[in-house]
């Protein structure tokens, strides 16, 4: 499956936005769709995940400001960031699991402070 991620942008600490992850093909039975981030001159990490039951999971980073989202009639998986923080800041990229591990190419969000 092909994945696009759009949402991206500049936002002052503090301030909110919300990533989609465009899928080209159903989602409905992907076992898990993802977020991962990966900041200048670091290692991409987990950022969130929701099966294909609705559960969610979460990075300690990120808990309680994050929440991911999946919509199964639009083939699309959100993010919704809130109370950012300039370490947020990185490349974020959308993962889907299903046997096979597709990526999207990422949406930069930058964080000031």
């Amino acid at each position: 499956v092909q994945l696009v991620e759009s949402g991206g942008g500049l936002v002052q600490a503090g301030g909110s936005l919300r990533l989609s992850c465009a899928a080209s093909s159903s989602i409905f039975s992907i076992n898990i769709m993802g977020w991962y981030r990966q900041a200048p001159g670091k290692q991409r990490e987990f950022v969130a995940h929701i099966t294909s039951g609705g559960r969610t999971y979460y990075a300690d980073s990120v808990k309680g400001r994050f929440t991911i989202s999946r919509d199964n009639a639009e083939n699309t998986v959100y993010l919704q960031m809130n109370s950012l923080k300039p370490e947020d800041t990185a490349v974020y990229y959308c993962k889907a699991v299903y046997g096979n591990d597709d990526w999207g190419q990422g949406t930069q969000v930058t964080v000031s402070s």
